[in-house]
């Protein structure tokens, strides 16, 4: 075997460190996002937050476009949808605007198998009501609809309703392997506990695409 020259042996070695120093740092990214959510803590408030969702069951979306606006017109709903992702702590994110919903970009898109998920603000703000305030209202049958940026709209059907504690477990909420497409909104609600700055409850509303 002929030797290689040193410098030669020096960069080829160089090369062969950094290339297996980006497969790790890709393998820790992707355990991180699949870490799943241990906690139902809403980003339907400022001081409250959804924790990272589980996607290793998201497919490829092309068929499918951006979710942009949320329609429930069983509570005269009609708001944007705007696409989060996660905060530097690892949350699920939320704009401030009482006025839209967040959909969670890393999650499936409304319509494609699994469980999408979008939350919005509960309560009043300057004499205002939040965009999720009147979600109790909703009953089982109820339509909900997504419009997305192909000019399409999806639509679903409320299933079920369920109210949990914050800290409950938020598996069957992320997380869903009956191959259906879900869309489960996400809000909070009860009283409001001023020691801990957020609401006593989390309202899931669980639909299923019609």
């Amino acid at each position: 075997m002929l030797a290689l020259p040193r410098k030669k042996a020096i960069l080829l070695l160089k090369s062969t460190l950094f290339g297996i120093s980006i497969v790790l740092v890709v393998l820790a990214s992707l355990s991180i996002v699949r870490s799943p959510p241990r906690h139902l803590l809403s980003a339907a408030t400022t001081e409250s937050r959804l924790r990272r969702v589980d996607i290793s069951s998201q497919l490829k979306t092309d068929q499918v476009g951006m979710p942009i606006r949320l329609r429930i017109p069983a509570i005269n709903v009609d708001a944007a949808v705007e696409s989060v992702g996660l905060t530097p702590d690892g949350a699920m994110d939320i704009k401030k605007n009482q006025e839209n919903t967040a959909w969670y970009k890393f999650g499936p898109r409304p319509g494609t198998p699994g469980n999408a998920v979008i939350a919005g603000h509960y309560g009043w703000d300057h004499q205002k009501a939040s965009v999720f305030t009147q979600l109790s209202q909703l009953q089982k049958g109820d339509i909900v609809y997504v419009d997305d940026d192909n000019r399409a709209s999806t639509a679903f059907i409320v299933r079920e309703m369920k109210k949990y504690p914050p800290d409950a477990d938020a598996t069957a909420v992320f997380n869903s392997s009956d191959g259906g497409s879900h869309l489960n909104l996400i809000t909070c609600g009860g009283a409001w506990e001023a020691a801990q700055e957020t609401y006593s409850d989390r309202l899931v509303v669980f639909t299923d695409k019609a």
